[in-house]
């Protein structure tokens, strides 16, 4: 080794020596490397004179806001220069571009895991495809997606993706709307080479709603980045290491959350699907029907898939504005308590006491003989949780041709004050929750009134550590709060300055208070409502031109329309002198008081407890059979549209009223829900701008100071049990096991 380095040394020398003795007679020879021989096509590219790009359409619609016009950068995707501001990652560059990049653990409402590498993209001068998740844009990044090395990395992570994946797309409920298998076509290879055995995973338990199949999961995490970003429930994470790693609860248990069915939506593959739904249908037999939620006062956007007359399932629509893309699992699941305990046919009850189908001629004539035999002001309408704007502007107008303005909504108690807009809307709006740093929480849990407004307030707190304060009963929040007090005391300490968290309001910026519409059934509301004026005159950033931070949260779908229509009762005791009650799908008026004579009558879908006390029976439509226009909590109106065809003999409310104001002698003018859209025109016609909020016209700073005290009593728990709130959730199978498993 030693001799043949020594020779290399000599010869290097001695070469060197014959070359430069003599510099006249040496011959230096350049080569040069000619492009057009080398490479043709990319010298003529370097040739062709610059072009101008056709305009590409963002993916699924991406927008680009620049808070900082000096934060803009632009990068370069496939040649395509793109502006987007400083932070945006390598992934969202590329939608902005109109470049869909496949990927599996990524989403835009969880934190980034950047662990399934399906996204790689080469990135001029770095050495290996980078996670386009993950990676930042740079100033002048030039990203190339649609070369051999990009593919060459799909295919290789496809590979070992499916290698341990079942053969399970025949029976998997996922089949058809799997992200796994359309990416597999689009990007993945036609052969695989592991032969080894596939590992398999034992199913997780997670309650009535979910079904898993563990061995199918791929290790996207999304579900547990769910569980604990969004839901605020610390019951999914994932466990051991290699091969052996798995997702699951970190101890036997079922997961307790409200939103938990949208861990089906954001799953990737077929391990977490629904339970109800398993082996029911595929999805290309289904018709989508775009509407809206009724079983709370949020109104979140949902598609109601059937088949022929049967709900199949229910999943959610994007709406920025009230519920992003989750829904609560009420609204996913109650869909069974569509087809179980229906009312079919107009129905009389016997002298026996029993119930017999009748014609709806015989039903409405036996109706129309009571309500002329009664006087007056001894007539009273209640219209339901669930009933639309047209049938309660109709049951209103038929009344007053009667005589009656004993006309209320269940929910909005006897004695509302329905004059001022602002008094029993969510002024700040659902989206405009995000804007505030401090929350006062009075009498309400939204966690179990407004699944979707809790969530936003939820992902307000862990954005900007806004503090929380609550006044009510103990309660199970999922974000940091301070509980205050449980009465209406508390809330004049804060009034008058004596309470610490007096300060935190005065030092916001923009504070919101929050009222629950429980508090519409006590008797010192008007009294309550003045201290929470008081507190918003004494700290001048609750109520500004730009902010209203006075907000209610109401419990139900029809309150809001009900009270913009004017359905206020003329008399507070109006049921303990009733003789003709008609319940418009009202089931949870308390008739304890109502006299053993009195005539009801109950128009409504389903047999829930206002059968028990009816005269006569007249079958409605539930909201995913009729068309009909409602206004959610924040003012925000949304029109139904009917997915399936009305159950045996029902008919729309709105039309079984304009029927019997016939036979009644007092017809209605209006023969079309076009007609009937007009006169509420007339009344409200904010209801009528669909999909628009219409914002309140005057705050509450207007009103007259009350000078009644508050009460002593503290504040009650509105609602008991989560899943069974209307007469739809009642009916639902479903429903009853999800409140079994709560109360144990």
């Amino acid at each position: 080794m030693g001799l043949g380095l020594l020779a290399s040394r000599t010869l290097r020398s001695s070469s060197s020596r014959i070359l430069f003795a003599n510099p006249i007679n040496a011959i230096i020879r350049t080569i040069v490397s000619t492009l057009e021989l080398h490479k043709p096509e990319a010298a003529a590219e370097a040739a062709a004179p610059e072009v101008d790009l056709p305009k590409r359409t963002p993916i699924a619609g991406a927008r680009v806001h620049f808070p900082n016009p000096d934060d803009v950068i632009e990068v370069f995707v496939d040649g395509y220069p793109v502006k987007i501001p400083k932070g945006t990652t390598v992934l969202q560059a590329c939608s902005v571009a109109g470049v869909d990049i496949p990927r599996f653990c990524y989403h835009d409402r969880l934190s980034i895991a950047g662990n399934c590498r399906m996204c790689l993209v080469e990135v001029e001068k770095s050495p290996k495809p980078v996670a386009s998740c993950a990676m930042p844009a740079l100033p002048g990044m030039k990203i190339k997606t649609d070369t051999p090395i990009a593919k060459k990395a799909r295919e290789g992570v496809m590979e070992f993706l499916l290698m341990n994946h079942p053969l399970d797309c025949p029976i998997c409920d996922q089949g058809g709307e799997c992200d796994l298998q359309d990416q597999s076509m689009a990007f993945g290879s036609d052969r695989g080479r592991f032969t080894e055995t596939k590992r398999s995973v034992v199913d997780k338990n997670l309650g009535p709603l979910v079904k898993t199949v563990m061995t199918r999961c791929i290790q996207c995490t999304r579900c547990v980045r769910f569980a604990t970003e969004i839901a605020g429930v610390q019951d999914l994470g994932m466990l051991g290491r290699g091969s052996g790693e798995e997702i699951g609860t970190y101890v036997e248990k079922l997961m307790t959350s409200e939103l938990s069915g949208n861990v089906i939506d954001i799953c990737p593959v077929g391990a977490l699907t629904s339970k109800p739904f398993a082996f029911k249908a595929r999805n290309w037999e289904l018709k989508g029907t775009e509407t809206i939620d009724v079983t709370d006062a949020v109104g979140s956007n949902i598609r109601i898939d059937s088949r022929g007359p049967e709900v199949m399932r229910i999943v959610p629509r994007l709406n920025e504005e009230i519920n992003e893309e989750w829904i609560s699992d009420k609204t996913r699941f109650c869909y069974d308590g569509l087809k179980r305990q229906r009312l079919n046919d107009p129905m009389i009850r016997d002298s026996d006491g029993r119930f017999k189908p009748v014609s709806w001629r015989d039903a409405l004539a036996v109706v129309a003989e009571v309500i002329r035999q009664v006087k007056p002001e001894e007539i009273v309408g209640v219209a339901g949780k669930l009933s639309d704007a047209e049938s309660m502007m109709l049951l209103k107008d038929f009344l007053n041709k009667m005589g009656s303005n004993n006309v209320w909504c269940e929910g909005n108690g006897k004695n509302v004050n329905a004059d001022l807009r602002s008094g029993y809307l969510l002024n700040s709006s659902i989206s405009g929750l995000e804007k505030a740093d401090c929350f006062l929480l009075v009498g309400t849990q939204p966690r179990v009134e407004a699944a979707m407004v809790n969530a936003r307030i939820r992902k307000t707190v862990r954005a900007t550590q806004a503090k929380v304060g609550y006044i009510g009963p103990p309660a199970d929040f999922n974000y940091d709060h301070q509980h205050l007090g449980t009465g209406p005391q508390t809330l004049v300490e804060i009034a008058e300055g004596r309470h610490s968290f007096s300060s935190a309001l005065s030092n916001a910026k923009n504070p919101a208070i929050i009222i629950g519409a429980g508090i519409f059934e006590r008797e010192d509301k008007d009294a309550i409502f003045s201290v929470i004026q008081s507190i918003a005159t004494k700290h001048g950033n609750l109520i500004r031109p730009d902010w209203n931070g006075v907000n209610v949260l109401l419990l139900n779908a029809a309150q809001a329309a009900a009270l913009d229509l004017g359905l206020v009762p003329e008399s507070d005791h109006s049921i303990e002198s009733a003789k003709f009650l008609y319940l418009m799908g009202a089931d949870d008026v308390d008739l304890d008081k109502l006299p053993k004579d009195a005539f009801v009558v109950y128009q409504g879908h389903h047999g829930d407890k206002g059968v028990y006390r009816a005269n006569v029976i007249l079958p409605g439509a539930a909201f995913s059979e009729k068309e009909g226009t409602y206004a959610n909590t924040d003012g925000t109106a949304q029109q139904s549209v009917p997915a399936v065809p009305t159950v045996g003999d029902a008919r729309e409310d709105w039309k079984i009223i304009r029927a019997l104001s016939e036979v009644c002698g007092v017809r209605s003018p209006y023969d079309t829900i076009i007609a009937v859209r007009s006169r509420i025109r007339t009344v409200a016609p904010n209801l009528l701008h669909v999909d628009e909020r219409e914002p309140a016209m005057f705050s509450g700073s207007v009103k007259p100071e009350g000078s009644s005290k508050v009460s002593a009593t503290p504040f009650g728990v509105t609602i008991d049990n989560f899943y069974m709130t209307d007469a739809i959730t009642r009916a639902s199978k479903i429903m009853a096991q999800c409140s079994a498993l709560l109360k144990k």
